[in-house]
């Protein structure tokens, strides 16, 4: 039976958004069609599907019941009309790209992104004719005199990685529209997830995430999505993914994402409530010179935070009062915050963007988006607090 769930809460549409029925079967827990191709009835269904006269299933690149759960349960989460699930975060935002840009376009994004998203919009998008503008966001002037009659996308992430700035999403798209209401402005919502913060409902067009962060939240998947209007995720679908990225998600990785997803809301809650108590700790502690998170009274931006986020978030970087080489020594000799790249688990992650995460940016570049050398990015994960305030002190204490 399906269920109405546009006026549900955010819980009961987590849990229940997407449903999958099999007839005479009624599974609770969904299955795992773990399939390559499906079966035609016959050679008019078959080319009735593929002429898109009829819907349905053809082969698991272009569709699958469980990936189709998943894109309804984010698509859901954000309020948007549609949702695609792709087999990693650059999948999902080389799709979206793809599917937005052509030769000759130009892109404007801010100066602080995931590194992999950088490195499109420096080194893959020009080789086939387009150009991106890099600046400051959280300063409306700077978009203004970026935009051109050739733009085509605003791009930008809010908390960005890994300086954590915030930049007014409303502000941004009502400037970008007000230019040209054709430019697309897409958001990367990983580091807040739809439960601390919606685009869509504050006038982006198109928001993206890697799945691989909180949404799944454990750890062992890899995965992108790309939520907006229906009639862009269909254009994702059948040309972004289907002839450009082939950037298909497994069934039993859909099946993954869709299982954790059931927890988002209790897993954020946990997450933030950590971050907030360790980035106090931090900000009180005489060895950390600066603390970067969106929870702190005196973070720049703090009125944008209040306006746009439920929550401040489980990211917090922060530089230490000591030389490149103890700063190393302090984050070797952790024991609960494990030293890798990522975020989102229910682990605690810890690491140095400058040399890992954003190690294609240039120095004049890390320079601009203000990702110093001293910069060390953790992410909080569902431990006991107390038990990470405890690691981060005995490390603190060895320098």
């Amino acid at each position: 039976m399906k269920h109405d769930l546009s006026k549900k809460g955010f819980a009961t549409r987590q849990i229940h958004a997407g449903h999958i029925e099999v007839p005479g079967i009624n599974p609770l827990a969904t299955p795992i069609f773990q399939t390559s191709t499906f079966v035609f009835e016959n050679a008019a269904q078959g080319a009735a599907r593929f002429a898109k006269k009829e819907k349905g299933y053809i082969y698991t690149r272009l569709g699958n019941p469980n990936q189709d759960q998943v894109g309804a349960k984010v698509a859901a989460l954000e309020n948007a009309e549609a949702g695609i699930v792709l087999s990693s975060g650059m999948g999902a935002i080389s799709t979206c790209f793809w599917t937005i840009l052509e030769s000759g376009d130009h892109v404007v994004a801010n100066d602080t992104l995931y590194g992999a998203t950088y490195s499109f919009l420096t080194k893959a998008f020009p080789r086939y004719g387009g150009e991106a503008t890099f600046t400051d966001l959280t300063n409306l002037e700077n978009l203004k005199s970026s935009l051109r009659s050739n733009t085509k996308l605003v791009f930008f992430e809010t908390p960005a990685n890994p300086n954590l700035n915030v930049i007014d999403i409303e502000a941004v798209a009502e400037t970008v529209h007000a230019f040209d209401k054709n430019i697309k402005v897409v958001v990367d919502n990983t580091f807040c997830t739809p439960y601390i913060q919606r685009p869509l409902d504050l006038g982006a067009d198109v928001v993206v995430h890697s799945g691989t962060k909180y949404l799944n939240g454990h750890g062992d998947v890899i995965s992108g999505m790309i939520c907006g209007k229906a009639d862009f995720i269909e254009k994702c679908r059948s040309f972004g993914l289907s002839f450009v990225t082939g950037a298909s998600l497994s069934p039993f990785d859909s099946f993954l994402i869709s299982r954790g997803l059931k927890t988002l809301d209790i897993r954020m809650e946990k997450h933030c409530s950590n971050a907030i108590a360790i980035a106090e700790f931090l900000e009180g502690h005489e060895k950390v010179n600066k603390v970067y998170y969106p929870g702190l009274p005196d973070f720049p931006g703090r009125e944008i935070v209040k306006k746009q986020m439920k929550l401040p978030g489980a990211m917090i970087s922060f530089e230490l009062n000591a030389s490149k080489a103890k700063s190393e020594a302090f984050i070797n000799s952790l024991e609960l915050c494990a030293l890798a790249v990522s975020l989102g688990d229910t682990e605690t992650l810890i690491q140095h963007p400058a040399s890992m995460t954003h190690n294609s940016y240039s120095k004049q570049a890390l320079s601009e988006a203000g990702i110093t050398e001293s910069m060390i990015r953790l992410s909080i994960g569902l431990e006991t607090v107390d038990d990470l305030i405890e690691d981060l002190k005995d490390g603190l204490e060895k320098i």
